[in-house]
């Protein structure tokens, strides 16, 4: 039986990549770190009904012994690294905090990876965020980068550290640069959850109107489920490399709003107002991403279209709010 280790299992890709791994016959460790929301920390790994099916090992990215200990213990075939602060509005105010988590927080696990088990095969997650101010039309794993917030800075040091570890030890160290990908599990920070669940609040006469930053900002919006089948397949190569996915389509956060309330049969531009406070310092206008090299060389294509995600998140949070009425 193949062993994973996931740091962010209690994550939106946490959970699905779990899922996938149980149904492929692994053993799945997770990385917990303690929190005063202990009690709540399971609750997408037990919405998709894995939570008694994961280990959970006590650990923090910031404390490397904690990690050599975990993984001597579990021993992993593979290591995929999704934990974060990725919240990329909270990296303005919490600078220091990203750097150490998404940047630092990396190069742990891959030092950590390179003294304990140095041939398991290692995943890190790099993110769409890194292109920020665009250089290319399309962005592939041949564009330049050019992040735009302290969250886009500190992943883009963990992908270079990612690619310098597989240059200098030979470790099987793999970066997906996944653009925005979505589900019902995303958190509520989150545009897409944020109209999700705005919707379904507006639908069930709870709220009557959604209040939202930049309108006009378009984004490469795919299903978590169908990316986190990216993070294995990469996994699964001879060769490590870098690897850029997503659908190749991009929105305007206003359409997806169109989609949503137009899903409950309601008119979004009656309910959506806008507001600065929810802008960012400096805003990535625009991303598309080319998953060219992903479909070549993985056979990765996406399965769930925007339209179908999008209505599956909004029958969810209708879901969770009439659970909660009773």
């Amino acid at each position: 039986m193949p062993s994973a280790l996931i740091t962010g299992i209690t994550g939106q890709d946490g959970a699905y990549l779990s899922q996938l791994l149980l149904e492929k016959g692994y053993a799945v460790h997770g990385l917990l770190r303690r929190s005063a929301s202990a009690d709540v920390i399971g609750e997408r790994l037990r919405w998709i009904g894995v939570l008694d099916r994961v280990t959970l090992n006590d650990g923090d990215l910031m404390d490397l012994s904690s990690i050599i200990r975990i993984l001597e213990t579990v021993k992993p075939d593979e290591v995929y690294n999704l934990a974060a602060q990725s919240f990329v509005h909270a990296s303005w105010q919490q600078p220091i905090l990203t750097g150490n988590v998404t940047g630092m927080g990396a190069v742990n696990m891959l030092e950590a990876v390179r003294i304990v088990c140095p041939k398991a095969r290692f995943y890190q997650a790099s993110s769409s965020e890194m292109f920020g101010k665009i250089q290319e039309e399309k962005q592939s794993e041949r564009t330049p980068f050019y992040p735009r917030s302290p969250y886009a800075a500190a992943k883009l040091y963990a992908h270079w550290m990612t690619v310098n570890y597989r240059e200098s030890f030979g470790m099987h160290a793999n970066s997906g640069i996944l653009f925005n990908h979505e589900s019902p599990l995303r958190g509520i920070e989150f545009v897409t959850r944020k109209i999700t669940d705005g919707v379904a609040r507006i639908k069930l006469g709870l709220a009557s109107e959604l209040v939202l930053g930049n309108l006009d900002a378009t984004r490469d919006w795919g299903h978590a489920r169908d990316y986190v089948r990216a993070m294995w397949l990469m996994l699964q190569q001879e060769t490590p490399d870098d690897f850029v996915i997503a659908t190749g389509r991009t929105v305007a956060i206003r359409d997806f709003c169109a989609i949503a309330f137009g899903h409950a049969g309601l008119d979004w531009q009656a309910h959506v107002k806008t507001s600065d406070k929810f802008k960012r310092p400096a805003e990535v206008d625009v991303l598309l991403g080319d998953a060219g090299k992903a479909q070549s060389v993985l056979g990765w294509v996406p399965g769930v279209t925007l339209e179908e995600m999008a209505a599956e998140m909004v029958e969810a949070d209708l879901a969770r709010h009439r659970a909660a009425r009773g």
